[in-house]
């Protein structure tokens, strides 16, 4: 990544105020958010941008956040692209399927601090470049 460019994450969510809220919280941290609306979308936006990052909403009507994330790590040119999972379902049994059967980098639970949606995007991040590091 070339010095002072921003790094960049995708929203996929189907609430706008959520995509406002997360764009606010991360930009002022040196991000640069680009929200879309669903999970076909979502999709497209991923696939052009190529995001250091993307935050997933689990329940979207039409193309749910599991379908997009299969999608996404079925393709080649997206599948090292690290994912969190931002969703209202909160259960353990969801945690764990998509913590250790689904391997996605992180989860959050709705509602969350600010502060945790910045540790948590800052630890990915971190862990994915000290990751490339060794490669």
């Amino acid at each position: 990544m070339a010095e002072g460019e921003l790094r960049k994450v995708v929203c996929v969510e189907d609430e706008p105020e959520m995509i406002d809220l997360i764009q606010l919280i991360l930009n002022r941290k040196g991000f640069e958010v680009i929200g879309a609306n669903g999970g076909i979308k979502g999709l497209e936006t991923i696939r052009k941008v190529k995001p250091d990052l993307v935050l997933l909403d689990l329940m979207m009507p039409e193309m749910d956040g599991w379908q997009v994330y299969q999608q996404l790590k079925a393709d080649e040119a997206t599948a090292e692209i690290p994912v969190i999972v931002v969703t209202a379902k909160a259960q353990n049994i969801d945690k764990v399927l998509g913590l250790h059967i689904a391997k996605v980098d992180d989860y959050i639970s709705k509602p969350f601090s600010l502060q945790e949606l910045v540790d948590r995007v800052d630890k990915v991040l971190k862990l994915r470049e000290a990751g490339k590091a060794l490669t």
